[in-house]
């Protein structure tokens, strides 16, 4: 058989493997995770299916002996060769235990345990062609994994996917929290609606992650990891079987029938399932990036997370300190490096025309560059490398938008130039695409830019699946409905705000560009008309503020102008030296869509975010996972009248320690900040 590729360097000197590992009957393992909270039942059985019917591979999985998944059967087809899904018998198992802890620079923890148990089942086809199929199970403490692997073998070598139907049975009609994205092709930016399983269209597609109460003390979320040289997977609603969901792929574009074209041996993504007993310990756990290999860049020390001015959001718009609207030329990049500088801040973000109108005009909005216009030379209103010389005099760094298309066509060319240049990173956009050609895309680019000292951030994309632990310089990503949406629509409203943390967010980072500084109560929220300088966002100061700590992404772009920022300054001093990369990650409480409060650690200080949906809400928050000795808390709160209007903050100090409470009162749309810095 195959052995796994990685193997644990404390293999049988944890605990007895037994305890993991047990057997009832020759078709029956089971595998625990190492508390023993969470178990994976595998058995071949024969049950009469809608498909197809046979002795089949059935998984089944429970969190503290509460059913989770009920037997659940799996299945691959292919075009122009039989299905391998049933008659199936198991030949051989493995076992393993690992137990590591790695370090991480970029993300919600610096140290990571990455501890599993892990079942490989062999089976083989009892009919001819008598092929053989692996299944990888691993448990975790935070959930479970599983992936197909295709042995080189008589009968398979090359093979084009036309349907992977891993399904998921689920004991009752659960609530869940799912997104449809209208499609395979998307921006992947929309709202994840509360509903249950029953009222998903079988018709449709739901991305992931997909969140799941299964009980009122067990939530799950559905999702998949190291997505390499595959397609993309959402969830569908089987209509022939109750509480049903099955994985369904995004088809290629130039074979619509095919999924995925690979040749054996070889591995699928992971499928996984986050598990915990309340919806913030999904946000805590690390099993995503867990499933990917480790980091491929001998030396990262070039990488650097931080925060972005950014000029797109404010484009447009008069700055009565500009002293005209603000364009995609010389001055108005300078002026917005001005700002970074003065904040301390790490980069400036060029946005889109800066090497000329990047659409064809010819064809439909972003289905192919414009051939007129080239990421090789910028328009003449721009001067890359002169302000690349003027951002690096003032300590900023500079990063440039790219259209996805002319990146596939000129990054051979581009990123040498750009590493030339002095540019930092790449925001590449519009890829609107998670299909096998597409997924490649984003790895060439990835393994392109870092050869060249480039950090990447993906707009238009899909959700992440963890590979920015492989490739670092992959800092972060779109696939988010975020603050941009304030400038057309009403849809970035407070519940959809706190359903992100428990739903987009547990996939991995994302670009949702807070920080906004025009405030709006709900009522009186408006999209702004072209005789308005730039958009409002809904809800209060401190609200904007907490994003900085509740949402996860190393590089925070800010959305606001250099005018709006230095106006109305109550938190700047907060925007100034927020980090963006932790060391630890606590959720204190939160409930999806009504509020959240999370702490996270940078160094020896301590950092809280707290904000509400539309109802006022006052929560008492217990120190005790500070260390001994005193805390100066800075706080940020709404002011007593921030419901009316909404921009004003009250600023207070007071030394606390970890026996105290602290009371947190927010007004609708509402939200608190607070900076807990040990004693001297």
């Amino acid at each position: 058989m195959i052995k796994n590729r990685y193997i644990s360097p404390l293999l049988g000197v944890l605990f007895a493997i037994g305890a993991a590992f047990c057997e009832a009957i020759p078709n029956n393992k089971q595998v625990t995770s190492p508390d023993g909270k969470i178990c994976i039942t595998i058995d071949v059985k024969e049950k009469l299916e809608p498909y197809p019917a046979g002795q089949r591979l059935y998984y089944s999985v429970t969190f503290k002996d509460l059913p989770v998944i009920t037997d659940s059967p799996f299945g691959l087809d292919f075009k122009n060769m039989p299905p391998l899904a049933k008659d199936l018998k198991i030949v051989d198992t493995d076992t393993k235990t690992v137990d590591e802890t790695w370090e991480y620079r970029f993300g919600k923890a610096g140290r990571i345990r990455n501890h599993y148990n892990e079942l490989v089942v062999t089976l083989q086809e009892t009919q001819p062609p008598q092929r053989q199929l692996q299944m990888n199970f691993r448990a975790f403490n935070d959930g479970i994994a599983f992936r197909y692997v295709l042995p080189e073998q008589t009968g398979i070598k090359n093979f084009s996917l036309s349907n992977e139907r891993s399904e998921l049975h689920f004991a009752d009609n659960h609530t869940v929290w799912a997104a449809d994205y209208g499609g395979f092709v998307s921006a992947q930016e929309s709202e994840f609606v509360k509903m249950t399983i029953n009222q998903l269209q079988p018709e449709k597609v739901y991305g992931c992650p997909l969140l799941i109460r299964v009980a009122d003390d067990v939530w799950a979320a559905i999702s998949e990891a190291n997505l390499t040289d595959w397609a993309g997977m959402y969830l569908g609603r089987d209509g022939n079987q109750p509480y049903t969901l099955v994985t369904r792929l995004a088809p290629r574009l130039d074979e619509p029938d095919v999924l995925v074209k690979s040749a054996a041996p070889r591995f699928s993504p992971w499928r996984t399932i986050i598990l915990g007993e309340t919806p913030g310990a999904l946000i805590e756990s690390n099993l995503v990036l867990n499933l990917n290999e480790p980091c491929q860049i001998k030396d990262t020390s070039w990488i650097k997370a931080g925060k972005c001015a950014w000029d797109r959001w404010w484009c447009g718009g008069y700055a009565p300190d500009f002293g005209k609207p603000v364009g995609v030329d010389q001055k108005s990049m300078q002026y917005f490096i001005d700002f970074a500088a003065e904040m301390g801040w790490e980069y400036q973000l060029v946005d889109w025309y800066w090497y000329g109108a990047p659409f064809d005009p010819a064809k439909p909005f972003s289905l192919a560059g414009n051939p007129a216009v080239s990421i090789l030379k910028p328009a003449d209103e721009i001067d890359i490398p002169g302000l690349v010389r003027y951002a690096a005099q003032k300590g900023v760094k500079i990063l440039v938008w790219l259209d996805w298309f002319h990146a596939e066509q000129e990054m051979d060319q581009a990123f040498p130039l750009y590493e030339k240049w002095g540019v930092a990173g790449v925001k590449v956009d519009f890829m609107n695409r998670d299909d096998q050609e597409m997924v490649n895309f984003y790895h060439r680019l990835v393994k392109k830019a870092a050869e060249h000292h480039l950090t990447v951030d993906f707009h238009g994309a899909y959700k992440p699946t963890g590979w920015q632990r492989t490739w670092p310089n992959f800092l972060t990503r779109e696939g988010v409905l975020g603050n941009e949406y304030n400038k057309w629509s009403d849809r970035i409203t407070p519940e959809h705000t706190l359903i992100l943390p428990f739903t987009r967010m547990l996939a991995g980072p994302m670009d949702f560009t807070p920080g906004g500084f025009r405030h709006k109560s709900i009522k009186e929220f408006r999209i702004v008309g072209s005789d308005e300088p730039g958009p409002f966002v809904m809800g209060t100061r401190s609200r904007q503020l907490a994003m900085m700590i509740v949402y996860e992404s190393p590089l925070q772009v800010l959305c606001d102008s250099p005018y709006n920022y230095r106006v109305s300054p109550a938190g700047l001093d907060f925007l100034k030296t927020v980090p963006t990369v932790w060391d630890e990650t606590k959720v204190l409480a939160g409930q999806v869509g009504e509020f959240i409060v999370i702490a996270r650690k940078a160094g020896d200080t301590w950092y809280i975010g707290a904000m509400t949906d539309a109802n006022a809400r006052t929560l008492n928050l217990p120190l005790d996972f500070l260390g001994a000795g005193k805390y100066n808390a800075h706080i940020y709160n709404d002011a007593p009248d921030a419901d009316e209007y909404p921009d004003r903050v009250r600023i207070e100090n007071r030394t606390v320690t970890n026996n105290d409470t602290l009371k947190t009162v927010m007004v609708p749309a509402g939200g608190n900040v607070v900076v807990l810095q040990p004693v001297k």
